[in-house]
């Protein structure tokens, strides 16, 4: 439904972020002044229990999205390693393909040349918005259909057939691998507990009792405005294969520049 915001420029798609909460922010604080505080007047020394309040508040919420960004972070860097790890298997196994004899040789290294290209072209396009895609299945296994029955003749072409099961074997593991991640991303009610908890970590800072109402806004406005470069973060790295700043399949383009185009 969102898709379209987060497929902004990420300067974009931050300054956004910032400027709505710290709108929001702004909304909050003067709702908060203008129907809240009449009602429940804050004395300057209750200032300090709002400060207090606030300060204890804004630890459990700092910590707990922090620790959501790091643990967005940390995936995003292994669904990078995942997606390396497949293109180097590819490339593995086209270079030991090449000692095969004809025609085999020929065979495999098209179908591993074709198998690169639909990932580069088809899959990725596929898994940025979202979809899981299926082809690869059918080259997967023509190649199994091909290397399985194989009889290697000599001791030399025996290791390699093994190198080459064993790229094969990478390759599987790598591509479950990735696929796992097409659809991976925070659950619905993990985002409510950051939103909605951003709201109460912020809703303390209101109650300020302030002689410049300037000064209060801009504490809002900074205040609102941090929470909505940790939750831009969150957001961007949340799906890394998904949408327009999604992990780019340039590992396999280069594989495929510099060992199937010659």
């Amino acid at each position: 439904m969102f898709g379209w915001f987060f497929d902004l420029p990420w300067m974009l798609l931050a300054t956004l972020m910032v400027g709505i909460f710290a709108v929001a922010g702004l909304g909050g604080l003067s709702f908060t002044r203008r129907f809240v505080i009449p009602r429940i007047p804050v004395t300057a020394h209750e200032n300090e229990v709002v400060a207090n309040f606030l300060h204890a508040t804004l630890i459990i919420y700092g910590l707990s999205v922090a620790l959501l960004a790091i643990a967005v972070w940390e995936k995003y860097n292994e669904v990078t390693k995942v997606v390396s790890a497949e293109a180097v298997a590819i490339g593995a196994l086209y270079r030991n393909i090449s000692g095969y004899p004809e025609p085999i040789r020929s065979r495999l290294r098209a179908e591993v040349r074709d198998y690169t290209g639909q990932v580069i072209h088809q899959a990725w396009p596929l898994q940025r918005r979202g979809k899981l895609p299926t082809v690869g299945v059918v080259h997967m296994d023509r190649l199994q259909g091909m290397l399985l029955p194989f009889e290697p003749t000599t001791e030399g072409l025996k290791a390699l057939h093994r190198e080459t099961l064993n790229a094969y074997d990478e390759l599987i593991k790598a591509r479950r691998l990735r696929l796992d991640f097409v659809n991976s991303g925070l659950p619905a009610p993990m985002w409510s507990v950051v939103l909605v908890g951003g709201a109460f970590a912020l809703a303390p800072a209101f109650f300020f009792r302030l002689g410049s109402i300037r000064l209060h806004r801009l504490m809002i406005v900074l205040l609102s405005g941090i929470m909505g470069l940790l939750i831009f973060l969150i957001a961007f790295y949340d799906r890394p294969l998904g949408g327009k700043h999604a992990i780019s399949p340039e590992a396999y383009e280069l594989i495929y520049q510099q060992l199937m185009e010659h």
